[in-house]
């Protein structure tokens, strides 16, 4: 079914914040297809204009250049507005490790004045991203909520504080908040340029370009990749949650595993090329393993992801051989 049958009251608005960002751009233009009111908010530090460029002349589609850790900009932002689907953030587990009080700044300090002008506005539902990062090093798999281990990196821990925070908000002030963990995002528009840029966008440029990649570790390390359709239909299906459903965080995945290895290899021969990998030591504060158990997201959310990371992965080699 995914998230084209949901119907929203007519003129239902809402803000997508990191609007000109990878997961935003793909919320901002689904919304859009369905016929809603959008409002994007971005200070385009990783967001990028092209992303958006797209949606300017739609009459439905508004965007704010602006900056979360700004709490009059967040209000301005939350003006008349139904839904928030927070994704603006800073990302990669690395760079945190070099950016410590960064982080703190944008993804705590900029998330709570989001909640905060989401309240101060009467926002029905604030629905924001988290990470499986949350899991630390806890080693079950699959990993479920409520069973999280220690954290390994200050990226980590700001996505923990704001599932706190987004608890006490729906606690004491009413405000119905939802909390997606992430894992792997993959998809149209994800950067691949940079150092820290997610792994599959950065194999399918530097093979395109005939580049031999850096594999980071033995290649063994296995993720529970996520094409961009089944996050959008989580947030979607997050804005319709009962009130029994908000305050608590959700893994959002399709609950595959795949290795690293064997998307490299796959990539290689959907691409026709040769080219054998480098591998290099493994990036500190990274989780080897990681698997989702989805069942929370399915019963409370009424979640069913349908995009498999097989479906996926061909719709995304297709529009970067058109993109890059």
């Amino acid at each position: 079914m995914g998230y084209k049958h949901l119907g929203f009251p007519k003129g239902a608005k809402f803000l997508v914040t990191g609007s000109a960002g990878f997961i935003g751009s793909n919320l901002v233009e689904a919304l859009l297809k369905l016929g809603y009111q959008v409002r994007g908010l971005d200070n385009l530090s990783t967001g990028k204009k092209e992303n958006v460029n797209e949606f300017v002349d739609n009459p439905n589609y508004e965007f704010i250049e602006g900056d979360i850790c700004e709490l009059d900009i967040c209000l301005k932002a939350c003006e008349g507005i139904d839904y928030v689907l927070h994704q603006a953030a800073w990302g990669s587990v690395p760079r945190s490790i070099e950016m410590p009080l960064f982080y703190e700044e944008v993804n705590i300090k900029g998330t709570l004045n989001m909640m905060e002008a989401a309240k101060q506005n009467g926002v029905k539902k604030f629905v924001y991203a988290s990470s499986s990062s949350v899991y630390g090093d806890e080693p079950n798999l699959p990993k479920k909520e409520g069973r999280e281990g220690n954290l390994l990196s200050p990226y980590a821990l700001t996505k923990m504080v704001d599932e706190e925070y987004g608890k006490l908000y729906t606690k004491l002030y009413g405000l119905d908040t939802y909390g997606l963990r992430y894992f792997n995002v993959f998809g149209r528009r994800q950067n691949p340029e940079g150092a820290y840029a997610a792994v599959i966008p950065k194999f399918i440029k530097q093979l395109l370009n005939n580049e031999q990649p850096i594999i980071n570790g033995d290649g063994k390390q296995s993720r529970d990749f996520t094409y961009i359709e089944n996050v959008i239909e989580a947030n979607l299906k997050a804005c319709i949650a009962s009130h029994e459903a908000a305050g608590k965080a959700y893994n959002i995945a399709y609950g595959g595993r795949e290795y690293l290895i064997d998307i490299y290899d796959g990539l290689c021969k959907a691409l026709g090329k040769d080219i054998k990998a480098i591998f290099g030591p493994e990036r500190k504060g990274d989780i080897k393993h990681s698997n989702a158990d989805i069942s929370k997201a399915k019963e409370m959310l009424e979640y069913e992801p349908e995009w498999s990371f097989e479906r996926g992965i061909i719709e995304a080699i297709e529009w970067y051989k058109q993109n890059l």
